[in-house]
């Protein structure tokens, strides 16, 4: 079965670095689209980053210039570099997958929220102090 086991999170102060991955099983990885986002309880879901079948990426404004996602095919792991963190980055992050996000509605073609993607992890906890 499909299964997303993300590691790399822990307690960092502001400024600092971490580095978040994701190993996958379960399913042809190379042929997935894969992204990150985050949680604070009470809140809704964020959408962090996304990174697709051919490399290419997609961030949110909040965290773009900091953030870096990146995925080793050979690997089945996907990444997310974590830079100048802010206490605002405190949530719980969370890896998910999605062999195809693109549907069609009205006669456009959409594409769900990473939020939305089929597959996720069970989270890591960053901590960001300032």
């Amino acid at each position: 079965q499909v299964q997303l086991v993300e590691s790399g999170g822990g307690s960092v102060q502001s400024g600092g670095s971490l580095r978040l991955s994701c190993t996958a099983s379960g399913f042809p990885y190379s042929l997935y689209y894969m992204g990150w986002f985050r949680q604070v309880p009470g809140k809704e879901r964020e959408g962090v980053a996304t990174i697709d079948r051919d490399g290419s990426t997609k961030y949110a404004d909040s965290v773009k210039d900091r953030f870096t996602i990146s995925r080793d095919n050979a690997k089945n792991t996907q990444y997310l570099q974590m830079n100048r963190l802010e206490p605002e980055d405190t949530a719980m992050y969370y890896c998910a997958a999605d062999r195809s996000p693109y549907f069609y509605r009205g006669g456009l073609k959409l594409r769900k929220d990473v939020t939305d993607f089929d597959y996720r992890g069970q989270g890591t906890q960053v901590t960001v102090s300032s």
